[in-house]
C-alpha cells in the first residue's frame, strides 16, 4: 500500500471532537444506574406503587432497546451529527420534565421520551468516531476510548448518584444530563463533521413498526422472567416479539433501502463479533448483577458502599480497554480477545470460593481480575463491528452493536437471575431451620431481599437462624452463578479463536476497508 492509498490520520480536531462524544457516551452509562439510588425517595415524593417503580425503572431501557435500530439508520439518512444534536435536546428537556416531575405518570412520560432521546446517542458517536477515524490503529484507539467511558460510567453511576442524593432532592441526578448536553450543542456543530448516506430513501414506516414490535416484546418477556421467573404472559411475549422479528427480517432483504441492511451479517467479522458482544454482555451483565445484590444482602453494604467497593472492578475494566487497541496491533483480535476472556473466566472461578464470612475481599478481587479480562472484548468486538462495514452503514452497524448489548443484559439478568434463584431457593427450602414456620421459609425463599423483611417479623432467635441460612443459601447461589459464567466465558473465547482466526493485526491490515474482503484470500493461503 503507497502512502497515497492509506486513510487519512485524524489531527487535534478529531481527538478534541472524540472528547465531546465521550461526554452523551458517559452520561447514559451513569444514567443507566443512578435511578436505582434515587427510586426510595422518589416513590415516597411521589407515591409511586410497585407497578410504577417497575415502569420508572425500566420504560428507559426499553425505549432504548426499541429504538436503536431504527435511529441508527435514521442517523445515516438525515445526518449523523444532525441527529446527535437533536437527540441531545430532547434528553436535556426530558431530563428537566422528569428532574421537577409532579407525578408518577409524568415521571414515567419523560423517562420514556429520554430512552427515545437515548437511543439516538449511542448510534450516532459511535458512527462518527468511524467517520472520523478512518485509520484503523486510530480507530482502534477511538473505540477503545468510548468504550472506557462507557464502562467507566457504569462503575461512576452509583458514587455519583449516592453523592448528588447525600445533598440534593432525587430531581437532581436527572439535571447531570443538562450541562453535559449544553456543552454537546455548543462544541457538536463546531468539532464534529456531518455525515449522511448519499442519495439516502426514506425511512419504511413499516419496519419500522416491526423493529419495535419485534424488540420490545422480546425485550419486556426477558426482563419478567428476570423478575418473576418463566410464566404465560413471558413466554408468549417472547415467541410474539420473535415471530414480528422475523418478518421484520424479511421485509428487509425485499426493500432497496432497508431500515436494517441484513447483508452486513454476510460479513463473518461483523456477525462473529455481534454474537460475542452479546454473550459478553449477557455473561457479565447478570454476574454483576448478582453481584451486587450479594454486596448489600449479604455483606451488608448501603448502595453507595456497594459502588465504592467495585471501583477497582470499573477502573480495571477501562485500563484492559484502553490497552486492547494497542495489543492487537502486535497480535490477532481473536487471541487478544480469547486471552482476556481466560482471564475473565479465572476471575469468575475466584468468585466462586466466596462464603459467608468471607467473601468481600474475595468477591472484590474475582470481580476485577474478570473486569479486567472482559475488557478487551469489549473494545475489540465494537472495533470489528465497524471496521468490517461500509462507512454508509456506520450508523445501521453501530445500532446492531449497542442492540446486541442491550439484549445481552437483558437476557444475562434473567439467565444469571435465575441460577441464582434456583439454588438458592432450594438450599434454603432444604436448611435445617427449627422452629421457623414453613411457610415463613417459603416466604424467604423466594428471594433474599425479601429474606431480610421475614426474619424481622420472627422472634429474634428464628429469624437470625433464617437470615444466616439465607445469606448462606445466596451464597451458594453467586457460586453457581461464577461456575457458569467461568464456562461460558471458555466457551466464547474458543469461538472467537475459531470464528476470527481470519482478522490479521491491526499493523498488518492494508487496504482492505473489511476484513472480509480478504476472506478468500486468507483461507486460499
Amino acid at each position: 500500500m503507497t502512502s497515497a492509498d492509506a486513510p487519512p490520520l485524524a489531527g487535534r480536531k478529531e481527538w478534541t471532537g472524540l472528547a465531546v462524544l465521550a461526554l452523551p457516551t458517559l452520561l447514559l452509562s451513569i444514567d443507566l444506574s443512578v435511578l436505582n439510588l434515587a427510586l426510595p425517595q422518589l416513590s415516597a415524593d411521589l407515591g409511586a406503587s410497585t407497578v410504577e417503580q417497575l415502569w420508572i425503572i425500566d420504560i428507559y431501557g426499553f425505549m432504548i432497546a426499541g429504538f436503536l435500530i431504527t435511529m441508527g439508520t435514521l442517523g445515516d439518512r438525515i445526518g449523523r451529527r444532525k441527529l446527535l444534536l437533536i437527540g441531545g435536546t430532547l434528553f436535556a428537556i426530558a431530563s428537566i420534565v422528569a428532574a421537577f416531575s409532579p407525578s408518577t405518570e409524568t415521571l414515567i412520560a419523560s423517562r420514556a421520551l429520554m430512552g427515545i432521546a437515548g437511543a439516538t446517542l449511542s448510534p450516532s458517536t459511535l458512527a462518527l468516531i468511524s467517520n472520523m477515524f478512518r485509520d484503523p490503529r486510530q480507530l482502534g484507539t477511538a473505540i477503545g476510548v468510548w468504550v472506557s467511558c462507557f464502562m467507566g460510567g457504569m462503575a461512576l453511576g452509583p458514587i455519583v448518584g449516592g453523592a448528588m442524593l447525600e445533598f440534593f432532592w432525587w430531581g437532581s441526578v436527572f439535571l447531570l444530563a443538562v450541562p453535559v448536553m449544553l456543552l454537546l450543542l455548543v462544541l457538536g456543530p463546531v468539532l464534529l463533521p456531518e455525515y449522511k448516506t448519499p442519495d439516502a430513501g426514506k425511512l419504511d414506516p413499516l419496519s419500522v413498526g416491526l423493529s419495535l414490535g419485534g424488540i420490545l416484546p422480546i425485550v419486556f418477556g426477558v426482563k419478567e422472567i428476570a423478575k418473576d421467573g418463566i410464566g404465560v404472559v413471558s413466554v408468549l411475549s417472547i415467541l410474539f416479539g420473535l415471530a414480528l422479528a422475523v418478518v421484520f427480517v424479511r421485509r428487509q432483504r425485499g426493500l432497496d433501502q432497508p431500515l436494517m441492511d441484513v447483508r452486513l451479517f454476510a460479513s463473518r467479522s461483523f456477525a462473529t463479533a455481534l454474537i460475542i458482544m452479546l454473550l459478553g454482555a449477557a455473561i457479565g451483565g447478570g454476574t454483576i448483577l448478582v453481584v451486587n445484590l450479594y454486596l448489600q444482602s449479604v455483606a451488608g453494604l448501603s448502595p453507595l458502599q456497594a459502588g465504592l467497593w467495585m471501583v477497582p472492578s470499573g477502573l480495571a475494566m477501562v485500563a484492559a480497554a484502553m490497552s486492547a487497541p494497542a495489543l492487537a496491533r502486535r497480535f490477532r483480535p481473536a487471541t487478544v480477545i480469547a486471552a482476556g476472556l481466560f482471564v475473565a473466566a479465572a476471575g469468575y472461578l475466584l468468585l466462586a470460593q466466596v462464603s459467608t464470612t468471607h467473601g468481600l475481599l474475595i468477591t472484590v478481587v474475582g470481580v476485577t481480575i474478570a473486569s479486567a479480562g472482559s475488557g478487551p472484548q469489549a473494545a475489540l468486538s465494537t472495533n470489528l463491528v465497524l471496521g468490517s462495514t461500509p462507512p454508509e452503514k456506520a450508523g445501521s452497524a453501530a445500532s446492531l452493536s449497542e442492540t446486541s448489548g442491550e439484549l445481552g443484559m437483558a437476557l444475562g439478568a434473567a439467565f444469571m437471575g435465575s441460577i441464582a434463584t434456583a439454588v438458592y431457593g432450594a438450599q434454603l427450602l432444604g436448611a435445617n431451620l427449627p422452629g421457623v414456620p414453613t411457610a415463613e421459609v417459603g416466604a424467604a425463599g423466594k428471594g433474599v431481599v425479601g429474606a431480610a423483611e421475614v426474619a424481622a417479623r420472627l422472634p429474634a432467635e428464628q429469624g437470625g437462624q433464617l437470615l444466616a441460612s439465607a445469606r448462606e443459601a445466596f451464597t451458594s447461589g453467586l457460586n453457581a452463578v461464577a461456575i457458569v459464567s467461568a464456562a461460558l466465558l471458555v466457551a466464547v473465547g474458543i469461538l472467537a479463536l475459531a470464528t476470527l482466526r481470519h482478522v490479521p493485526p491491526t499493523d498488518a491490515v492494508e487496504v482492505e476497508e473489511s476484513t472480509d474482503h480478504a476472506d478468500a484470500a486468507n483461507h486460499a493461503g
